[in-house]
Protein backbone atom coordinates (compact mmCIF):
# COMPACT_ATOMS: atom_id res chain seq x y z
CA UNK A 1 0.00 0.00 0.00
CA UNK A 2 1.49 3.40 -0.95
CA UNK A 3 2.43 5.53 2.03
CA UNK A 4 0.07 8.34 1.02
CA UNK A 5 -2.89 5.94 1.31
CA UNK A 6 -2.13 4.95 4.90
CA UNK A 7 -4.45 6.19 7.61
CA UNK A 8 -3.07 8.07 10.59
CA UNK A 9 -3.82 5.01 12.74
CA UNK A 10 -1.85 2.74 10.41
CA UNK A 11 1.06 5.16 10.41
CA UNK A 12 1.04 5.22 14.22
CA UNK A 13 1.09 1.42 14.41
CA UNK A 14 3.91 1.18 11.83
CA UNK A 15 5.92 3.74 13.79
CA UNK A 16 5.22 1.83 17.01
CA UNK A 17 6.34 -1.42 15.36
CA UNK A 18 9.59 0.14 14.21
CA UNK A 19 10.31 1.79 17.56
CA UNK A 20 9.44 -1.37 19.50
CA UNK A 21 11.69 -3.43 17.25
CA UNK A 22 14.61 -1.03 17.60
CA UNK A 23 14.17 -0.70 21.37
CA UNK A 24 13.79 -4.46 21.72
CA UNK A 25 17.04 -5.15 19.88
CA UNK A 26 18.91 -2.46 21.84
CA UNK A 27 17.57 -3.69 25.17
CA UNK A 28 18.39 -7.29 24.26
CA UNK A 29 21.99 -6.23 23.71
CA UNK A 30 22.05 -4.40 27.05
CA UNK A 31 20.56 -7.44 28.80
CA UNK A 32 23.12 -9.76 27.18
CA UNK A 33 26.09 -7.61 28.21
CA UNK A 34 24.96 -6.02 31.47
CA UNK A 35 22.40 -8.51 32.71
CA UNK A 36 19.09 -7.68 34.21
CA UNK A 37 15.97 -9.80 34.17
CA UNK A 38 13.65 -6.83 33.89
CA UNK A 39 15.57 -5.53 30.87
CA UNK A 40 15.40 -8.91 29.14
CA UNK A 41 11.69 -9.23 29.84
CA UNK A 42 10.97 -5.74 28.51
CA UNK A 43 13.09 -6.49 25.42
CA UNK A 44 11.21 -9.72 24.77
CA UNK A 45 7.82 -8.04 25.01
CA UNK A 46 8.93 -5.24 22.70
CA UNK A 47 10.33 -7.67 20.13
CA UNK A 48 7.26 -9.89 20.16
CA UNK A 49 4.88 -7.00 19.68
CA UNK A 50 6.87 -5.11 17.01
CA UNK A 51 5.79 -7.33 14.08
CA UNK A 52 2.31 -7.57 15.55
CA UNK A 53 1.91 -3.80 15.25
CA UNK A 54 3.07 -3.96 11.64
CA UNK A 55 0.51 -6.69 10.92
CA UNK A 56 -2.27 -4.81 12.71
CA UNK A 57 -1.46 -1.72 10.65
CA UNK A 58 -2.20 -3.75 7.50
CA UNK A 59 -5.75 -4.56 8.59
CA UNK A 60 -8.61 -2.48 7.21
CA UNK A 61 -9.15 0.58 9.41
CA UNK A 62 -11.97 -0.92 11.44
CA UNK A 63 -12.77 0.44 14.87
CA UNK A 64 -12.53 -2.69 17.06
CA UNK A 65 -9.15 -4.00 15.87
CA UNK A 66 -7.70 -0.47 16.00
CA UNK A 67 -8.94 0.04 19.56
CA UNK A 68 -7.45 -3.33 20.49
CA UNK A 69 -4.14 -2.39 18.88
CA UNK A 70 -4.02 0.91 20.77
CA UNK A 71 -4.79 -0.91 24.04
CA UNK A 72 -1.92 -3.31 23.33
CA UNK A 73 0.40 -0.40 22.57
CA UNK A 74 -0.55 1.56 25.70
CA UNK A 75 -0.28 -1.60 27.80
CA UNK A 76 3.15 -2.35 26.38
CA UNK A 77 4.35 1.16 27.21
CA UNK A 78 3.13 0.75 30.80
CA UNK A 79 4.48 -2.78 31.22
CA UNK A 80 7.91 -2.28 29.66
CA UNK A 81 8.15 1.24 31.05
CA UNK A 82 7.57 0.01 34.58
CA UNK A 83 10.14 -2.80 34.25
CA UNK A 84 12.75 -0.41 32.88
CA UNK A 85 11.95 2.24 35.50
CA UNK A 86 12.46 -0.38 38.21
CA UNK A 87 15.83 -1.35 36.78
CA UNK A 88 17.25 2.06 35.93
CA UNK A 89 15.61 4.31 38.53
CA UNK A 90 15.08 1.84 41.35
CA UNK A 91 11.36 2.55 41.65
CA UNK A 92 8.10 2.03 39.88
CA UNK A 93 6.55 4.07 37.13
CA UNK A 94 3.50 4.21 39.42
CA UNK A 95 1.87 1.57 41.65
CA UNK A 96 0.42 -1.33 39.63
CA UNK A 97 1.79 0.01 36.30
CA UNK A 98 3.11 -3.36 35.10
CA UNK A 99 -0.05 -5.31 36.02
CA UNK A 100 -2.22 -2.60 34.45
CA UNK A 101 -0.10 -2.76 31.32
CA UNK A 102 -0.35 -6.54 31.24
CA UNK A 103 -4.12 -6.34 31.64
CA UNK A 104 -4.37 -3.83 28.79
CA UNK A 105 -2.27 -6.04 26.52
CA UNK A 106 -4.46 -9.07 27.29
CA UNK A 107 -7.65 -7.07 26.80
CA UNK A 108 -6.34 -5.56 23.58
CA UNK A 109 -5.48 -8.97 22.15
CA UNK A 110 -8.92 -10.25 23.11
CA UNK A 111 -10.57 -7.30 21.36
CA UNK A 112 -8.50 -7.93 18.23
CA UNK A 113 -9.32 -11.64 18.26
CA UNK A 114 -13.02 -11.26 19.03
CA UNK A 115 -13.39 -8.55 16.39
CA UNK A 116 -12.77 -11.19 13.73
CA UNK A 117 -15.95 -12.99 14.79
CA UNK A 118 -18.23 -10.10 13.90
CA UNK A 119 -19.10 -8.61 10.54
CA UNK A 120 -18.06 -4.97 10.38
CA UNK A 121 -20.85 -2.48 9.99
CA UNK A 122 -21.03 -0.63 6.69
Amino acid sequence: MPAERLTAGARLLIAAGGLCGAAGVALSAVAAHAGGGNIATAASFLLVHAPAFLALACLPPLRAPRIGAYAILFGLVLFAGDLLTRHYLGGRLFPMAAPAGGFLMIAGWLVVGISALFRPSA
